[in-house]
């Protein structure tokens, strides 16, 4: 991965586990591709990193090459039926130190049956509880576009939140409705939680309007944004079909060296008190 003279193989690690739930209820921002390029990037760098697949969809567990038909175990054992986290991890094909927590068709009813049950806001929390953090340096959770029970779950379970922003013209639309749960969820049930970064993706630099959208993001968040943009890239939209993140379909592309930027823009920041560990 010595990618255009970026040579470092080992980045900083956290003094504790750092969990990230990667959110914006509007579709198609990138949230998916973010998640599963940006942990492939740390594991990839010295860090242990596992990614928990919350969208119904499945998306993030197809492109880390997660099997996934009728009979699998997924992230829904652990919400509905409590199965601990460890037994529903797998290794990630061709990467080490990554590992994923499947979503399977069955989460798509999971909200509904959570309803009934006992702390249906904290099932995800507990189940991290309940699992050794100190084995992994990032849990990076991939959140639907709701904001629904998952996506609470997810919030309440972490500590930090990044939010994926595309530079297109509705990028701020709902926005404002997200940060307003954001405060809902952290006054009533998880005072930790912070938004921690920004990420702004889709960045087409022969247009005006994505210059003026980042400008307008800047301006708003300042430095919670990362300084790295992520272009539009066939190879990032290619690489899922292969059952691969772009750092393994391609890392020598502009969006797997993008990702690769704003993942060691992430590792570097002290956010959340997490110091480095030597």
């Amino acid at each position: 991965m010595s990618v255009r003279g970026q040579g470092d193989t080992s980045w900083p690690r956290p003094g504790k586990c750092r969990v990230i739930s990667v959110a914006n209820q509007k579709g198609g921002v990138g949230k998916t591709t973010s998640t599963v390029n940006l942990a492939a990037s740390l594991a990839m760098h010295g860090n242990r990193v596992l990614v928990v697949d919350l969208d119904p969809q499945g998306n993030a567990s197809t492109a880390l090459g997660m099997e996934r038909d009728a009979d699998s175990r997924s992230i829904y054992h652990c919400l509905v039926e409590d199965e601990e986290i460890r037994d529903l991890a797998h290794a990630v094909p061709d990467i080490d130190n990554l590992w994923c927590v499947p979503a399977t068709i069955d989460l798509a009813g999971a909200e509904i049956e959570l309803v009934s049950l006992v702390a249906r806001e904290s099932r995800l929390k507990r189940a991290f509880s309940a699992y050794d953090s100190s084995e992994l340096d990032y849990i990076l959770i991939d959140c639907p576009p709701s904001l629904g029970l998952l996506t609470v779950n997810a919030m309440v379970a972490c500590e930090e939140v990044l939010i994926p922003i595309q530079c297109e013209y509705y990028a701020l639309e709902g926005l404002g409705q997200l940060l307003r749960n954001v405060e809902l969820v952290k006054s009533h049930l998880n005072p930790a939680m912070e938004i921690s970064t920004i990420l702004l993706t889709m960045y087409d630099g022969r247009t005006r309007l994505a210059s003026q959208v980042a400008d307008e993001v800047r301006g708003h968040f300042g430095d919670l944004v990362l300084k790295t943009l992520v272009p539009r890239s066939v190879r990032v939209s290619e690489a899922p079909s292969y059952g691969q993140s772009v750092m393994t379909y391609d890392p020598g592309s502009t969006g797997a060296v993008s990702y690769m930027e704003a993942a060691r823009e992430i590792a570097h920041r002290a956010k959340m008190g997490a110091g480095n560990r030597s």
